[in-house]
Order: C-alpha cells, then structure tokens, then sequence
C-alpha cells in the first residue's frame, strides 16, 4: 500500500505527514509522550495503539515537544522521500536530547525494522526502535533505554492483531476514526516492502471490529474507516468454524447503525469481489466511493510490477463497479517510471486514467526500496527527469479529471457529514460526500454542529473542493 502523501486536487481535505497528540489532563499523567506519524493511515492507526498502551504505563499524550520525556517517530519506509523526512524529524530530536537530559527517542513501524543497526548503533540517533509487531513490549523497551541499553524488538509476528487494544483517539476531529482490520500482506507487488515490513496477513477478530464500531458511535463518531494493506482478503475463522469474509464484516459494520458512515481502504483489484460491490449498494451508510490502485496502465509494466491483473481486466473491474454502484466515486494509486518504463507505457497509463475517471489520485514517481523484488530483480533505469516529467503530466491530467468530475456534480444534491469549520472560513462547514468528495458551505442560520448530516446541493466547484448550499435537514 503506499503512503497517503497530501492530494493536491483535495484542497479542504485532512491531510500531513506529521501529526502531535492531544493535549490530555496535565495533572493526570507523570510523564508524557509526544509523537509524530508519517505514511499510510495505517501507521496513524498504530500511532493510537501505541498511546493506549502507554496511556497504561502512566504516559500523557502533549503536543509540547519540550514537555516530553519520551519522543516517538513511527514511520514511513515506502519512499526514499519519506525517509529522508524522518531522519532529519530524528537529527532535530538528538538536538532536544543533548539539551535536555533524560529524553528517549525510538523510532517506530516500516523503518524501525529496514534500518535498526543503522540508526541505533552507526548514526546513534535513537534509544529504541519497534518493529510494527512490537508495540506492546514498548514499556519493557523503555525500561532497557532508561538503563542505558539499545532497546529493539523487530520481530514480525503470525497472529499480532491488537484486537483487544482500544486505541486512544490522537488529534481525532470526533467525527471520523480509523479501525484496523487486518495487519499485514500476502502480495509481492514488486516495488513495495510492506510484505517484509509487516509480514504476513493475519485478520483480526470480526465481534472484536463490530464491538470497537459500535463503541466509536456510541461516543459521537459517525463514520469510521476499515483499514487493512489489503481489506478485500479479510478472511476470519472463529473458534466454532464460523468464517467472516470482507463483505459480511461490511455488512456486520453498517448494522452498528443507519446513522455509522463506513469506509474501507485499500482495496487490491484482484480481490475486490461482487458480493462486495453488491453489499455497498445494498446498505446507504456503506460509501459509494472505492480506492483501486491502479499503479500503470500498461499491461507488461503491471506484470513487472506483479500486480497480477493486466490493463483490460482492469478496466472491466472499473466497468463492474459503475454498473453494481451507478456514480461510485474511484480514485487510484498511480506510479511513473516504473523499471523499463517507455514512452507507450507511460501513454498507457495516462489513457486508463481517461478511461476510469478517477475523481483523485495519489501519484508518485517510482523510488527503488532496498530489499523489494523490484531492487533485486530490475535495474532502476528510468532517468529522475523523466519519472518527474511524466508524473506532471499525470499530475496535470489528473487535475482536470478531478475537476470534469466536481462539475458534473454541479445541481446535484448529497448528503454531507460535517466534518467541522472551514479552514479558510469558520462562516463555513466542510464535510464529505458519501463519495468522498469535500464539500465547503455557508453555515446560515441552521443549528448545526459536528457530526451532522445536512443536505448541501452543490453550486459550484473548485478543482479540488465543491461549494454548495444547504437545502435540508
């Protein structure tokens, strides 16, 4: 799964690599912790397991780096970009550290486990590091960092899901919450390390998913995310024999309530199946809306790629999706300069994005991860000027798809999620679209507040945002 990186075409929308936790009761806790995230919104999710495990050792969260006694960087290893981002986030700590005796330092997640002796022993910039599969050794890893030890624990893990964790909600706008599913993958996509970073799949407890749902509602939330690096094979078994696929833990989810918004991501083309498509048309509070990376549109790119699927089976995917949920909002993943990437490879690409509209995408040129099959198979030959010339011009043609989009929506009426204020205005709500678009409104005169749903037609749009009105309740 790659790295969610700020979507130029979602102006309003949630977005940063880094993020600090609320501020809790400073009277509560001896000690605190701060801690920034980078990546996919699965490291984010880990993020609040880690604070509700540390929460248990007598650890605030604070958003004051100066307060901190213990300063975490869970990390991002899937871009040599985000790489270099966390290693000059962990040089600015050592700073902190120098001047302020006493502080750790670890480092967690995809990188902790890639670059362990590198940072730990050559370049000493951390006391700790935890693989994703180690967070609950955190306290005991702690312990050893306070004794003057090197704390490490990378192992990966069969059966590591955290079901019984309840993760403490950080910087949360109390509307949305992310829920992990499944931990993980079972793909060897070519380019990408999350196989070797997060080891095998492994499907969390269904009653333990629904029950963390229902206690997110209960608490004012109204709509939550279903994350896995691969949602579609989720796949349980309980003790009795019973199995839950991904489709019946979608159902069993959007029963919680009407009023419980859900959402899932990420979704690998191979495996998103009709019973799946089926069940997001049968319940309203299920989104229409699908992410499905496409990554090339060139067929002997995507075998290169081991993406298991070529550019017609694709497409047809595309064409079963619009047929099942008429007006599913679909957005992709999308990688230039790929090993031996030619010029009709890369005109491949940019004519499937016509083909599938995508309403946005996340897009990238193509960063070689050591230890990947791509690094051991393929040479990386492609030169940067090139990978950055094409990724403009997906960039640009992504930009009017998103804006062909918006205005095909202009006149039309959606039931919108506030979210909360405007960025740019607090006169104005923004929430979303069951498809996932970001709506900005005039708040009127209306008694609205957070976690409402209204009724917006949309007036007008922007490439990235669409202006509306409300016309109901």
């Amino acid at each position: 799964m790659l790295d969610l990186v700020t979507d130029k075409t979602h102006e309003e929308a949630r977005q940063g690599e880094a993020y600090a936790p609320f501020q809790g009761d400073p009277n509560q806790y001896k000690k605190h912790f701060y801690i920034e995230s980078y990546g996919c919104a699965m490291n984010f999710s880990d993020s609040e397991i880690v604070a509700s495990i540390l929460n248990k050792e007598g650890y605030g969260a604070t958003r004051n780096l100066q307060e901190a006694d213990l300063v975490l960087i869970n990390t991002c290893s899937i871009r040599e970009k985000a790489e270099q981002t966390v290693r000059n986030r962990l040089v600015h700590f050592k700073r902190l550290k120098e001047n302020r005796k006493g502080v750790l330092v670890g480092i967690l997640g995809c990188m902790a486990e890639r670059l362990k002796s590198k940072l730990l022993e050559e370049e000493k910039l951390v006391d700790m590091v935890v693989g994703p599969d180690a967070y609950r050794s955190l306290p005991a890893l702690v312990g050893e960092a306070e004794g003057g030890q090197k704390a490490v624990n990378v192992l990966l893990s069969r059966d590591e899901t955290y079901a019984d964790i309840s993760p403490v909600r950080l910087d949360s706008n109390g509307v949305s919450a992310f829920v992990s599913i499944m931990r993980g993958c079972n793909n060897m996509c070519s380019f990408c390390v999350v196989p070797f970073t997060r080891g095998r799949e492994r499907s969390r407890n269904a009653d333990s998913i629904v029950a963390e749902c229902a206690e997110l509602f209960e608490k004012g939330y109204r709509e939550v995310t279903l994350l896995g690096q691969n949602v579609d094979s989720y796949y349980y078994t309980s003790d009795s024999g019973a199995t839950v696929t991904f489709a019946g833990l979608l159902e069993k989810v959007a029963l919680v309530s009407p009023l419980l918004r859900v959402r899932f991501s990420t979704s690998h083309p191979k495996d998103i199946t009709d019973e799946v498509l089926h069940t997001i048309a049968k319940y309203e509070n299920i989104c229409n809306y699908i992410h499905l990376p496409v990554q090339s549109g060139s067929t002997r790119i995507l075998q290169l790629m081991n993406r298991t699927y070529t550019r017609e089976w694709y497409m047809a995917k595309v064409d079963r999706i619009r047929q099942i949920i008429p007006g599913c909002g679909i957005s992709a993943d999308i990688i230039t300069g790929f090993c031996t990437e030619e010029e009709q490879d890369h005109q491949d690409t940019l004519s499937i994005m016509e083909y599938a509209r995508y309403d946005y995408s996340y897009m990238f040129y193509y960063s070689e991860r050591p230890g990947t099959l791509a690094h051991r198979r393929f040479a990386d030959d492609v030169p940067l000027e090139v990978k950055k010339r094409r990724l403009q011009e997906v960039v640009d043609l992504q930009g009017r798809l998103s804006y062909e989009s918006n205005q095909r929506d202009i006149g039309k009426t959606f039931t919108i999620l506030i979210e909360g204020e405007s960025k740019r205005s607090d006169t104005d709500w923004m929430g979303r679209s069951s498809e996932g678009k970001v709506f900005v409104f005039p708040k009127e005169d209306y008694q609205l507040k957070k976690g409402d749903y209204v009724k917006v037609m949309a007036a007008d749009c922007t490439q990235g945002t669409m202006l509306g009105k409300i016309t109901g309740i």
